[in-house]
């Protein structure tokens, strides 16, 4: 068998390879992430809302291992489960994951005949679990607890925090989530135009506190109040006098929404479907926009601020701001239902710098969708489904915690998934292990070591 290759020469040097690098990976940043991961315990308390009816003598791979090995894989960038096939055998993210013999040597000789990782089975069996196991279950034997789950992301949330905040701004939002194959509770959404899923997501700023997967045969706001008050009652609990704003967009302005946060104290401010009513009440206002457009040949925005009820659905009169705005071609007319004064906000203040303000969270979702594959819910059942998305949510989680800790004072600290993961994760790295020690050789041409031993540095003083 042939262990080097000749390749073209370059200039009147030969060019020669061979298979003899020993342990490599691509991941070098994974040793940040394990520094992180380790400190705060994330792994542990996910894997505390899993029960394992296992049996302890046959098990090779805990549910944290097993946890932590897939919300890795999605850190650096591996959506399939096919790619674990490969990656158990990558002693970097062995090493991340948590285990003692991360090369796998020492299990030559066991069961998992040398493999450090699980396959892509043992995890599929982790996505499938369910509520209850049977007794007589050969496969699936993890269940987990979904309010736990849910729990989690809430607590990392206030966890992040020293003191409470006198004020905070919690964001609503769905998306679709394609689907296409023949997924349990798949429904044809007339305004995406195909078979999908509706996740609803609840931010406060970057931190991500709920993530839902909901049915498309079902409005997007139809389960909002139910995740607001799960999420409501646990921030009250710990911080009993924060006042919250809750924002959303047209698809949240639903009269049990608003009336919930009216009885429990809270505060919203939703966008409002425009209708000939809306429209007519800024009339006046349009043409004055219209005219100032004309003569500055720029767009102009006029604001009204009144009082409105719906003919049927809404229960009370409300406060709206009507924004007219003239774009130099054409009318476009926007409106905000909200419970805040016109003394804490006038119309234009409350439009622009309190309701477009929204517009960040979209840039969220997407990172979480794009960058960390949230959208990749190609299981049968909508509980495995449901699990799926909230790995990818604990993966977001990880890195909202890097670049709050690590990365502050870098010039990646507000970068987003795909640029940390390019720029500080994807490292060449050789590793070497010994009786005394684990050696990784990360690559010496990195263009970003400053940035990473800044984030290391501060990963160790946040600790002390």
């Amino acid at each position: 068998m042939r262990t080097e290759f000749d390749f073209q020469p370059a200039g009147r040097r030969r060019v020669e390879a061979a298979f003899d690098a020993g342990r490599v990976s691509s991941d070098g940043g994974l040793l940040l992430l394990r520094e992180l991961t380790k400190s705060s315990g994330v792994f542990r308390r996910f894997a505390s809302c899993f029960r394992d009816h296992r049996d302890p003598s046959r098990i090779e791979h805990t549910v944290e291992e097993l946890l932590a090995q897939r919300v890795l894989g999605l850190l650096c960038g591996y959506e399939d489960l096919n790619d674990h096939d490969t990656l158990r055998d990558d002693a970097l993210l062995a090493l991340a994951v948590g285990k003692a013999d991360p090369t796998g040597e020492q299990r030559k000789r066991e069961r998992d005949r040398g493999h450090a990782l699980a396959g892509k089975s043992t995890l599929n069996r982790l996505e499938l679990a369910t509520p209850i196991v049977a007794g007589d279950e050969r496969y699936k034997k993890i269940s987990y607890d979904d309010h736990g789950i849910q729990r989690l992301f809430v607590d990392t949330f206030l966890a992040a925090h020293t003191e409470p905040p006198a004020e905070i701004v919690l964001d609503l939002d769905a998306t679709d989530d394609p689907v296409h194959g023949q997924q349990e509770d798949r429904f044809f959404h007339g305004f995406y135009d195909g078979y999908c899923y509706l996740p609803l997501y609840v931010f406060c700023g970057n931190f991500l506190l709920g993530a839902a997967l909901n049915t498309a045969n079902e409005q997007p706001a139809s389960h909002a109040v139910e995740e607001l008050e799960r999420i409501v009652a646990q921030i009250l609990a710990r911080w009993p006098s924060v006042r919250i704003i809750v924002r959303g967009d047209s698809g949240f302005c639903r009269d049990d929404l608003m009336r919930w946060c009216e009885d429990n104290g809270l505060y919203f401010v939703l966008g409002l479907q425009k209708n000939s009513r809306l429209i007519e009440e800024i009339d006046a206002e349009m043409s004055e926009a219209r005219a100032i457009a004309e003569r500055t040949g720029k767009n102009a925005r006029v604001f009204k601020d009144f009082r409105y009820e719906t003919n049927r659905s809404w229960s009370c009169e409300r406060r709206v701001v009507g924004k007219a705005e003239y774009t130099t071609d054409k009318e476009n007319p926007r409106f905000v239902a909200t419970n805040l004064s016109c003394d804490e906000y006038d119309a234009r203040g409350l439009y622009e710098d309190l309701y477009c303000a929204r517009g960040d969270m979209e840039n969220r979702i997407k990172e979480q969708q794009l960058g960390l594959f949230a959208d990749r819910t190609s299981a049968h059942t909508l509980r495995a489904n449901q699990l799926r998305l909230w790995l990818s949510s604990v993966a977001y989680m990880i890195l909202n915690e890097l670049r709050r800790i690590a990365l502050v004072g870098t010039e990646l600290a507000h970068a987003q998934v795909s640029t940390i993961r390019t720029r500080l994760l994807k490292i060449g790295a050789i590793i070497t292990t010994s009786v005394r020690r684990i050696y990784i050789s990360l690559s010496s041409v990195f263009p970003f070591q400053h940035v990473w031993w800044r984030a290391l540095d501060n990963l160790r003083r946040s600790r002390s």
